[in-house]
Formats: C-alpha cells, sequence, structure tokens
C-alpha cells in the first residue's frame, strides 16, 4: 500500500494542471512520461526489495545510447538539404506561375502540345534513329498501335484549338469524352483487322495492330460476340464519338451536311443573315454599313403573319408612340441576346466567373434571368457584320444621303474575362473575412473595363452590415482607395464590392455600336454610352430618356461623352431625321463639328446668343404642338408617320407644305455658363421645355463641370429624369446630380454612374472614348454629302414681339408719364411725381424704383432728389426700352450707316457661312462684352 501511493500520484494529474490553466495542459502530456518509468521502477522495487533497484538503469538509457551513426546522419543531412532546396526552387517557379495571366497559361498549354507532335511525328513519319527515336515509338505504338501515325495530326489540332479559341473552355471535357471513343473506336477496328494479337505473341505485334488499348477493347467483344458483330459496334461507338467532338446532335446532321457542302462549294443564303450572336435581324432592319442584301424581286409565300401585316398597313397606322407599356432609356447587350436566356435558365451557364475556375466563356446573370455570355461580347478583332446604313433619300427625293461606314471607327482590344490580379483580389478578400471572423466567402466576380465586382455571400445568421463596415479594411488588404460596396446586388441575394482594375480596359466608340443592343434597332435617337461593370455594352435612347443631365469634374470625361454622344448622332442618323443645335460657351469643344449638315444653326459660342436658342426652341415647341393638336395626334412620330403614309392634308384654303419633324436635340456643354449670364431666362427656358417638349420630338442634353445647386436647380432636375455623373470632386455634388452619393468614390477618365428614366439604381459604366481622328472622319464624310441649311431665327431675338415686364404691370401708361416729365426736367423726386400724377405716396415711390430699374434714375441719395441718368435726346429709345420695343439705338445702322445693298456688299453678314451667320472668328463676343475704350472688361 505504501509503495503503490506515490505511483498513483505520478501518474495522476497533477493539481497544478488543473490550476494553471492552458500553459500546463499543454506541458502535461511531457511529464506523463517519467511517471510511467517512476512507476514503473516503483512496482519493481516493492515486489522485489532484496534484489535492490539499482540494476534497473542501465537499460533505461540504452535508448538514448542507441542512434544511427555519424556517415548516416551526414548522408541524411545533405538529402534533406537537397531535398528542401528543390522543394523551395519548385515552389518559386510554382508560384511566379501562378502569377501568370490565364491566357499565357492556356497559350503554355497550346505550345506543349504542338511540340509533342512534332516530336512523335520526327519518329512516327520521318523515322529518326537513336535511343530517344525508339523510346518513343515504344510508347506511342505500344499504347495505340498503327494509329499513331494520326497521333501528331490529334496533338496539333488541340493545341491549334486552344490558342485560336480560348473561349471553348468548357467544352473540353467533351471533346476530350468524344475523342476517347474514337480512339478506343480506331484501336479496335485496327487490332481486329491484325487479328487480334495477345501479348503472348510479342510486342513487336501488339504495336504493329492496335497497341496496348485496341488489345484490351476488342479482345473481350470479339471472344463474345466474334468479329460479324464487333466491327459495327467499334464502327457505331466511333461515329458517336465524331458527333460528340462536333456537338452535331442526330437530328442536326442533315444541316451540318449541307452547310458544309455550301461552304466548299461557296453557295452562301444571302437572305438568311444572321447577327454575331445567332439571331436573325427583322424584318426591314438593315445591317447598316451598305451590304445589305439586294431584295428579291418576288416573294414565292407569304405567311399569315406577313398578310395581316399588309392588310394592317393598308387599313390605317399599325401602331402608335404610346403603345408600348414599359419604356426603357438604356437599352443593355445582355437584354437584347434573348437568346441566350434559355441557356442560362436550363443551367448551362455559370452566373459568374466562378472563382478558382478556369477562364473561358462567363455568363453573368441578369435581374431578370436573362443570362450574358461576355466572353462571346463582339470581339473587336473579330470579323463581325458591318454596321452601315442604307441609302437613305432627303425630303426633296433627288438627294442621296450615305451614312459613315464603320470603317470610320476603329475596333477596341478583346474584353478580358480574369486575370492575376482578380485572383489575388479574392484571396485577400478572403483573408480579411477570416481575420475578423465573418461568415462570408467570395463566390465569384465579373470583370468589366474599369472596375471588377466581387460577390460575396454571407452566412445564414451573419449581418451584411458586418460587411459594410469592414470598407476601409478592405481598401486597405485591396491596396485600393476606391472600394464601392453595394448591398445587396439588385436582383441577387449577394454583396458586391467593386475594386478598380490595374489593368484598365479602353471601351471605344465602335465597338459599342457594333454590338447586338445597337444592331437591335434603326432608331436614329440611339447612342452609345460605353461598357457596364460586367462587360456588356450600353447603349440610351435619347428619345426615350428623354433629357439627361451630364456633370463631372474636370478631366473626368464629360468631353468625351459629348463628342461619343454627337459622333453617335452621325453615325446613325440623316439631316433629315435629326438636327442639332450646339452651344459651346467654351469656344474649342464643339468646334469639329463645324458645318455638318444636322446644325440647324452656326455653333452657338455666346451665352446672351444661348439664351435666345432656348428661347426660339421653346416657340419652335409650340409650333409642334399646334399641328399636333390640329390633327389629332399625341406624339410626333405618329404625326411624322402619317405625313409620309399620305395621311395628313393640309387644311383647306392653306398654301402651307407639310412636311415631317425631324428630332431636335440641344446640346448645352457648359450649363454654368449660361447661369451666370441669363438665369432666370435660362432657367425658364429649360423649364418649360424639358416639361412639354418630349412628345414634339425635342430634347435636351445639359452638361456642366460645376454640379451646384444654383447651377444645377431645384427645377431644373425636377423635370431632367436621367442622369450620368462622372466622378465628382465631393460628396455634395455628388448629391446634386444623382440625389445620393456614390459619384465622388469614382476613379475618372470616363468611369461614371449612369441613371436613366426609370432605373431604381444607378448603374456603373465606363463611358466610350471616341478620337480624335475618328470625329474628323466622320465629319468630314458627312459634310461631303451636303452643305448645312441654318435658320436665321435662332439667335436672333423676337423683335417683333411687344412684352411689357411683369414688374411693370398694368402701370404702363403711368410709367410712362413718369419717365417723360422726369427726362424732360432732368429732376427726378416722388413729390414731384405725387404732384404732377396726383398718385399717392406708395405709387409715386414704385414708379420711381421702376424707373431707377430701368437706369433712367440713380439711387435714392437721402432728402435729396434722384440723379437722371437719361438725356432728352435719349427719352424715345427710353420709352421704347419700356415698352418692350427694340430701342433704335442699339439697331446696327443707327449710326448713320447705309442700308445693306441688294448684293450684299453692305451686310455685315455676307462673309459668313452661307450668308447666315458671321466669320467665326467674329462669333466668339459681341458688342456688349467689350469697351472701345479699354478692349476687355
Amino acid at each position: 500500500m505504501a509503495t503503490r501511493t506515490p505511483a498513483r500520484r505520478i501518474t495522476g494529474t497533477p493539481r497544478g494542471t488543473a490550476r494553471t490553466g492552458r500553459t500546463a495542459s499543454v506541458a502535461a502530456p511531457t511529464r506523463r512520461a517519467p511517471a510511467r518509468t517512476t512507476s514503473s521502477s516503483a512496482r519493481s522495487s516493492g515486489k522485489g526489495s532484496g534484489r535492490g533497484s539499482g540494476g534497473r538503469r542501465p537499460p533505461a538509457r540504452k535508448p538514448a545510447r542507441s542512434g544511427p551513426s555519424w556517415p548516416v546522419r551526414a548522408v541524411r543531412g545533405l538529402y534533406l538539404g537537397v531535398a528542401h532546396g528543390l522543394g523551395s526552387l519548385t515552389r518559386s517557379i510554382t508560384k511566379g506561375a501562378r502569377d501568370l495571366e490565364p491566357e499565357h497559361r492556356r497559350d503554355g498549354v497550346a505550345f506543349f502540345l504542338i511540340a509533342l507532335a512534332l516530336i512523335v511525328a520526327a519518329r512516327e513519319w520521318w523515322g529518326i534513329s537513336g535511343t530517344f527515336g525508339l523510346v518513343i515509338h515504344a510508347v506511342v505504338a505500344g499504347t495505340v498501335g498503327l494509329a499513331g501515325v494520326a497521333v501528331p495530326v490529334l496533338l496539333l489540332w488541340l493545341g491549334f484549338r486552344v490558342m485560336r479559341h480560348p473561349e471553348r473552355g468548357q467544352a473540353n471535357s467533351r471533346v476530350a469524352i468524344g475523342l476517347v471513343f474514337i480512339v478506343l473506336s480506331v484501336c479496335a477496328l485496327v487490332a481486329i483487322a491484325e487479328d487480334t494479337p495477345a501479348p503472348s505473341d510479342g510486342f513487336a505485334a501488339l504495336q504493329d495492330a492496335g497497341g496496348i488499348i485496341g488489345y484490351l477493347a476488342a479482345t473481350p467483344v470479339v471472344t463474345g460476340l466474334t468479329e460479324w458483330v464487333a466491327v459495327p459496334l467499334f464502327l457505331l461507338l466511333g461515329f458517336f464519338g465524331l458527333l460528340v467532338v462536333t456537338a452535331t446532335p442526330v437530328h442536326r446532321i442533315p444541316d451540318r451536311v449541307r452547310g458544309l457542302y455550301d461552304r466548299l462549294t461557296g453557295n452562301h443564303h444571302p437572305d438568311e443573315a444572321a447577327d454575331d450572336d445567332g439571331l436573325a435581324l427583322a424584318e426591314g432592319v438593315s445591317r447598316h454599313d451598305g451590304t445589305d442584301p439586294e431584295p428579291r424581286k418576288k416573294r414565292t409565300r407569304r405567311t399569315k403573319a406577313q398578310r395581316a401585316a399588309e392588310a394592317a398597313e393598308a387599313a390605317g397606322l399599325d401602331e402608335y408612340a404610346g403603345d408600348e407599356a414599359f419604356e426603357k432609356a438604356a437599352l443593355l447587350e445582355k437584354e437584347a441576346a434573348a437568346g441566350r436566356a434559355a441557356a442560362a435558365r436550363s443551367g448551362r451557364g455559370a452566373a459568374t466567373q466562378r472563382v478558382g475556375a478556369p477562364s473561358p466563356a462567363v455568363e453573368t446573370a441578369t435581374p431578370d434571368g436573362a443570362a450574358k455570355d461576355t466572353a462571346t461580347a463582339p470581339v473587336p478583332g473579330a470579323d463581325l457584320p458591318p454596321m452601315g446604313r442604307a441609302e437613305q433619300p432627303m425630303l426633296d427625293g433627288d438627294t442621296v444621303y450615305l451614312l459613315p461606314g464603320e470603317d470610320s471607327l476603329g475596333k477596341g482590344a478583346p474584353h478580358k474575362t480574369r486575370s492575376a490580379a482578380n485572383d489575388r483580389v479574392v484571396e485577400s478578400l478572403t483573408k480579411v473575412f477570416e481575420d475578423f471572423g465573418v461568415d462570408a466567402q467570395v463566390t465569384g466576380f465579373t470583370r468589366g473595363p474599369t472596375v471588377t465586382r466581387y460577390e460575396v455571400e454571407v452566412g445564414a445568421k451573419t449581418k451584411v452590415e458586418r460587411i459594410t463596415s469592414l470598407s476601409n479594411n478592405i481598401a486597405y488588404a485591396v491596396a485600393s482607395a476606391d472600394v464601392r460596396i453595394l448591398s445587396p446586388i439588385p436582383g441577387k441575394s449577394a454583396i458586391g464590392i467593386e475594386i478598380p482594375n490595374s489593368d484598365r480596359e479602353t471601351v471605344v466608340l465602335g465597338d459599342v455600336l457594333r454590338s447586338s443592343a445597337a444592331r437591335r434597332t434603326e432608331h436614329p435617337m440611339v447612342m452609345g454610352v460605353g461598357k457596364d461593370v460586367e462587360g456588356g455594352y450600353v447603349v440610351a435612347n435619347l428619345a426615350k430618356m428623354p433629357h439627361i443631365l451630364v456633370a463631372g469634374a474636370t478631366g473626368a470625361g464629360k468631353s468625351s461623352f459629348i463628342n461619343s454622344l454627337i459622333t453617335s448622332i452621325l453615325m446613325r442618323a440623316t439631316p433629315e431625321q435629326v438636327r442639332l443645335v450646339l452651344v459651346d460657351p467654351k469656344r474649342v469643344e464643339l468646334t469639329i463639328y463645324e458645318g455638318i449638315p444636322h446644325l440647324i444653326t452656326p455653333i452657338i459660342t455666346s451665352p446672351k446668343k444661348a439664351a435666345e436658342a432656348l428661347d426660339w426652341v421653346v416657340r419652335e415647341m409650340d409650333a409642334r404642338y399646334d399641328d399636333l393638336a390640329t390633327f389629332g395626334y399625341k406624339h410626333v412620330d405618329d404625326f411624322n408617320s402619317a405625313v409620309r403614309a399620305g395621311k395628313v392634308k393640309p387644311l383647306p384654303g392653306s398654301e402651307r407644305k407639310i412636311a415631317p419633324y425631324p428630332y431636335l436635340l440641344v446640346v448645352v456643354d457648359e450649363l454654368a455658363d449660361l447661369m451666370m449670364v441669363a438665369p432666370r431666362d435660362v432657367e425658364a427656358s429649360i423649364q418649360r421645355i424639358t416639361q412639354l417638349a418630349r412628345a414634339a420630338g425635342i430634347h435636351l442634353v445639359l452638361a456642366t463641370q460645376r454640379p451646384s445647386v444654383d447651377v444645377v436647380t431645384g427645377l431644373i432636375k425636377a423635370n431632367v429624369p436621367s442622369r450620368l455623373a462622372f466622378a465628382t470632386s465631393s460628396l455634395a455634388d455628388s448629391r446634386v446630380v444623382l440625389d445620393q452619393p456614390g459619384a465622388e468614390k469614382l476613379i475618372g477618365q470616363g468611369d461614371a454612374l449612369f441613371l436613366p428614366m426609370g432605373a431604381a439604381k444607378p448603374m456603373r459604366v465606363q463611358g466610350a472614348w471616341v478620337t480624335e481622328s475618328e470625329v474628323h472622319s466622320v465629319v468630314e464624310h458627312v459634310k461631303a454629302q451636303l452643305k448645312p441649311v441654318y435658320r436665321e431665327d435662332v439667335t436672333a431675338p423676337a423683335a417683333a414681339k411687344k412684352q411689357v415686364d411683369e414688374d411693370i404691370g398694368d402701370d404702363l401708361d403711368l410709367l410712362l408719364q413718369a419717365a417723360e416729365l422726369v427726362v424732360t426736367t432732368q429732376f427726378g423726386s416722388t413729390s414731384m411725381l405725387q404732384r404732377k400724377l396726383r398718385v399717392g405716396f406708395a405709387k409715386a415711390g414704385r414708379l420711381m424704383d421702376l424707373l431707377e430699374s430701368r437706369e433712367i434714375v440713380g439711387p435714392s441719395e437721402g432728402s435729396k432728389a434722384r440723379e437722371v441718368l437719361v438725356t432728352p435726346e435719349d427719352l424715345p429709345s427710353a420709352l421704347a426700352l419700356i415698352r418692350g420695343e427694340t430701342p433704335q439705338a442699339y439697331d446696327q445702322d443707327a449710326d448713320g450707316g447705309a442700308p445693306p445693298a441688294a448684293d450684299g456688299a453692305g451686310d455685315p453678314y455676307a462673309d459668313g457661312t452661307d450668308g447666315h451667320a458671321p466669320p467665326v472668328a467674329k462669333d466668339y463676343h459681341d458688342d456688349a462684352d467689350t469697351d472701345p475704350e479699354h478692349g476687355w472688361r
């Protein structure tokens, strides 16, 4: 009993272990080994105390003295050192390989297959000798036998397929399965043809037959079913493998054979033209490049739908502009490609670029369930159907106008769907979530031209606010300050983290106008916007917006967007369809478009003339509404359709010639300059245009680099539903433009937030870029077609209109008498007006204030009489100014000059463009901006 008690205390858990916590629990296993030794020694000493315990100690020390000798330890150390060195070298190489772009990895695989094909061909085709050749022949012929002659061809095909079609990576599994079936079939048939030699006959016989694969595949079938049954079975297996490789269902075999025959014989069918996405063009929609097929002279058969459409056209107008229930201002490529939605619903495409997956074709889901294949988007370098338009006659019927071709706009680089930088960002985001203990993971991402949106899914019991609160930590981890978090992504149960790409992509306007979204409509007011964050092209219809406000700081891309907008109109619309009014207070931004036939007036550079042009637009709008009301139409499109169909006739007794109204697009490049010169007039004109001009076919584009509340007023914002915000300098500017934050986090150079009419949240887009050389090419083409025909009344003030100011009201007669009395007596006194005009003090004081506002008398000087600023000689001009008439003192011929001669020699505008406007150099400023003595004010 006494000898067992110490043993139990040593082997049991010490009391100190429970008290010391985690440190003691970790150290406890190291203390148990000596406790067991002591316990065994204590037991042995208890059983035989007469023998003594000293003889048991030497055996316990033998394991410490036992071990390998020093030569063995030296060899083992040398081996471990070499192994560690090779491992470090391998890890460094593989780490560098992981940093390679996916495109480079695919090219490396392709080059490896081509090199392997050359090596096999060197032995199987050209019979090189030597040990290396024997090894190659033993491996190839021993595996597939005589079929090894075709192995180089197969490897070359695979290599070129990987290089030419990297987007077909998802089809690799299908191609591999089909090739396995074909190889088994060929090897088995060759083995049957050579009487199925066995390995016992020697490997030379196997190499001259179907190899080991042919032996293993043919022997069981021939033994069990005889050769007469095995041959058809393997032929059927090879045919099925060929169908799998070519992705040809059985019912499509006749179509594929017919297509192959047409390709070999050159028998093409131009009437069955289809777009790049596989969708046939609608009836009457041209390819817009001048290569449209000639119409067939007679139709062999008409369907019921065609007969019904012809009957409806003969009966009357088949549709109206207001028939569409839900109008969308912005057109996305994923919405136009409706044929891809079925593939997405059937589960054949991934929602996004999955993390850890290869980077072939990427399909991104849309909020409405449609899918978009970003890898199959129009590649700028591919051969795409051209986008030019057919010839369109002008109003006079004898002038043909040909729109610019697609060669006027260049092509951009192919769109990347994945890069090594995206993989590194995914790792950084995953590490942030692990460090802060957030149950969330990155499930995929969609790469855009400027930013990449990473999709994050949170756990069932994790708050979304935990992700949004980590914005600063995420920005620190990815080394980018411009991180934008969307919670959630519209249409998805996921959080979006938008991070700028280190390798940005330039979106060119030509690719946007060649996209399927732009080709699906022939509307002349469609413009190219750019690409969204998912890599899809975005176009917008200005007729459905119906007005847009563009704002952003200097250098954010506002002027580039204006150039893309105007160039899009020139590429798609004729002068009879769209007329332009360009206002350029900067004087250098839009001068490149001077002289294009779409202009209804020379480019306006004076803010005062711009205010007068907006007033003319209001008058034009009222005139159009008068016609719409007279003939009973609600929209200018319906009116134009009726005019072309001959359903609108002039009123009886009227000699007016009724013609379709073109769309009128007013582009103001800098709204702030107009608001500084005439804020009240400009705001009133813009308010009236934006409220009423939509049905009249008049649309405004207002751009400014100063989005403050005094420039973009509440009345303007209330009537301009579409917004495009480039990078702003502050949060307040973003709220002024979008009514929400976000624009202050944009990275500039075309990065924008686009909020079209009807959209709940703005979409992030990269604006399209058009070079100056491309603009010059398009402008020279349209200027060579027609010359501009300007209207003289656009920038001219309404001289014939006598309008009394609102502040005068019914006191016009009293004010005229007061002005005549004050000017003739040269004495401005309120008490004099009371006595002479027999009015009260309040009325006399109001008359004196009105005279002061017209600069007839000076300001009040206490009890003294006011200074009279107008001499008696200038009294007629002052009275005309009060009546709202144009004063004679401001006429061009008031200085005694002779009236213009009949030949135009005395016309100051005779040397202008077509005799309708002053030269450009003289149109930069007017006389009101200069002082004849001191020059510029």
